[in-house]
């Protein structure tokens, strides 16, 4: 309680010496924003030391505390982040007292810990929901490991991770797999089932982690399948009881003890089509900062990420590179705290003078400018942007009358001219995309410019599916053959759940989307829909495989707009909720 009367104390006192002022409202969430930030992180900082607090040195547990599981992230050639979240009652508030409690840790190189090589005592501490996020250090590059934790006489499940090779170190082959958009009440994980028993060097997480409406809000055409617990989500609390819903699910919980993860997030963890500290619509400013502020704490506290992720400031710092041997540099992508607006009311819409503003920006243009600098100084045979929101250029309209979406790069088109300008400049025609956020599996050429059929080619991109937002799918939807007819670059689509396996070597990147027919029961089977592979050669995408997946919708009446259509209707019951609520 402590800490929300702190920030609504700063935002009122910058609110009775700015708000007087003419300052317009992006001004005012910049500085709101720097508030909440500034006094989280003061919190947080005084709350890792413990000073204040007691000390459970023997704590007992009225339940299993591991209930969340273990993980792993972040990982270099030395060292690996392994997390775990003492939460005995995770959906309401974790049933921890409030009492710093020691978390034991241990690192072998056998899962029988036989060999231990690494161990050491975390504190886990309530204003960071008691989650522990060790970085372990001093492994050996390019190694398995298995990690546990132990608190009090509980041990907590055994997880599996794995170092990167050593900077520079020659490396012939990398697997690992990709995904995104895991909306709870959408259907069941089970692609998160069969990717634990996949033979991967890790897993990227390209966002919507979590979802932040209430029950049966967003609403899937199949169907929701399961219940989000607790309303929309807006405090601490709710943010924390939400993602530790999603952590209940077995199969998620399966999928990070058998790799680390690199994750980065999107719009839900948060809310809707948020810009920067610009909500969706219908909050106040000062309601969103404190939003923000929360939401970001939340998935700090539940992601293996390092101390440096850590909210501070006026945000969290989740843009960060790493690099597997020389084989590929991975640039990992932040499009939500720094952009601009969405020009044009948002939705999808032909541009106008707003959105070809050559000034616009979607990563901020620090992120531009460090994207630039590692793309500069980067011998890696392969440089990847793993990032949240469709890059290539995709025409819902016709070229006549053309519609793109204001959310995704082509909202922000001189972003992604500036990009494709340095590519060109510094010879780079090695760039790979990977992306999430649209529910469906896409592969295009990266050309220069897409309204020329002989633009230069500088690499691919490849979009990953959902886990099971929106639910069960199909081969293809309504608008699937108008949709690349006007999009010649675009090679593939496929709007099965799933996720996207890559394959790479110093002369081929090979992706295989790895589909499930249906997600509304458990139980599905997995099949590779289709594979492309990219390699240097200016031939562009090829496909090199495909198959038919058994039990699948071969064709839905679905389009693209009623993804939107689904996330208005789920704000139009927020708000019914909300008039209801003032009334009574």
């Amino acid at each position: 309680m402590g800490h929300e009367r702190s920030i609504d104390d700063l935002i009122r006192k910058f609110n009775e010496e700015n708000l007087k002022r003419d300052i317009d409202r992006r001004s005012f969430l910049s500085g709101a924003g720097k508030i909440a930030g500034f006094s989280l992180a003061l919190a947080l900082a005084q709350s890792l030391g413990a000073g204040n607090l007691t000390v459970d040195a023997a704590p007992k547990f009225s339940k299993y505390p591991f209930t969340l599981g273990v993980a792993s992230g972040d990982p270099l050639s030395d060292s690996v982040v392994l997390w775990t979240r003492l939460a005995p009652d995770p959906l309401n508030g974790g049933g921890m007292p409030h009492h710093a409690v020691p978390v034991k840790w241990e690192v072998a190189a056998d899962e029988h810990f036989r060999t231990v090589v690494k161990r050491g005592t975390e504190m886990a501490v309530p204003d960071l929901a008691h989650s522990v996020h060790v970085e372990a250090e001093g492994l050996m590059p390019d190694t398995v490991y298995y990690y546990r934790f132990k608190s009090g006489n509980e041990l907590s499940p055994i997880g599996k991770t794995k170092t990167l090779p050593a900077a520079g170190a020659k490396v012939s082959g990398l697997s690992f797999a990709f995904a995104s958009c895991q909306q709870y009440e959408h259907g069941f994980f089970t692609a998160y089932q069969h990717m634990a028993k996949e033979n991967l060097d890790f897993v990227i997480h390209l966002g919507d982690y979590i979802y932040e409406y209430g029950p049966n809000e967003y609403i899937s055409p199949t169907g929701n399948v399961r219940h989000h617990s607790g309303p929309e989500i807006i405090s601490i609390e709710d943010y924390r009881n939400r993602h530790a819903q999603y952590k209940t699910d077995p199969h998620l919980r399966e999928a990070h003890a058998a790799f680390p993860w690199v994750v980065t997030w999107d719009d839900h963890e948060v809310e809707n089509n948020y810009a920067a500290g610009i909500p969706e619509k219908g909050q106040s400013a000062e309601e969103f900062i404190k939003r923000r502020a929360a939401a970001y704490q939340a998935y700090y506290e539940h992601m293996p990420l390092r101390l440096s992720s850590m909210p501070n400031g006026d945000g969290m710092q989740l843009y960060r590179d790493f690099s597997y041997g020389s084989l590929a540099s991975f640039l990992v992508l932040d499009s939500r705290q720094y952009r601009d607006d969405q020009a044009n009311g948002d939705g999808s819409k032909p541009h106008t003078p707003e959105s070809l503003d050559p000034n616009r920006t979607l990563l901020g243009n620090q992120q531009e400018q460090w994207v630039e600098g590692n793309l500069a100084s980067s011998n890696a045979h392969w440089n990847v942007l793993a990032q949240q929101v469709f890059f290539a250029q995709r025409n819902f309209g016709t070229i006549a009358s053309p519609k793109f979406s204001m959310d995704a790069w082509d909202g922000y088109p001189a972003a992604r001219k500036r990009l494709a300008d340095f590519a060109v400049s510094n010879n780079i025609g090695n760039l790979i995309v990977l992306t999430g956020d649209v529910h469906a599996s896409w592969a295009s050429n990266i050309l220069t410019d897409y309204n020329d059929p002989n633009a230069k080619l500088i690499g691919a991109e490849f979009v990953g599916t959902s886990i099971t937002s929106g639910g069960n799918g199909s081969d293809v939807r309504a608008d699937t053959e108008k949709t690349l007819a006007e999009n010649p670059h675009i090679k593939f689509f496929n709007n099965y759940r799933g996720y996207v396996r890559c394959r790479v070597t110093p002369e081929q990147w090979r992706a295989d989307y790895r589909v499930l027919p249906f997600v509304t029961e458990p139980g599905a089977d997995i099949s590779t829909r289709a594979s492309f592979v990219f390699e240097k050669d200016q031939a562009g995408l090829k496909q090199v495989s495909a198959s038919a997946v058994p039990q699948g919708a071969g064709i839905s009446s679905e389009v693209e707009e009623d993804r939107h259509q689904a996330h208005s209707k789920a704000h139009e019951k927020q708000l019914k909720k909300k008039r209801e609520k003032v009334l009574h």
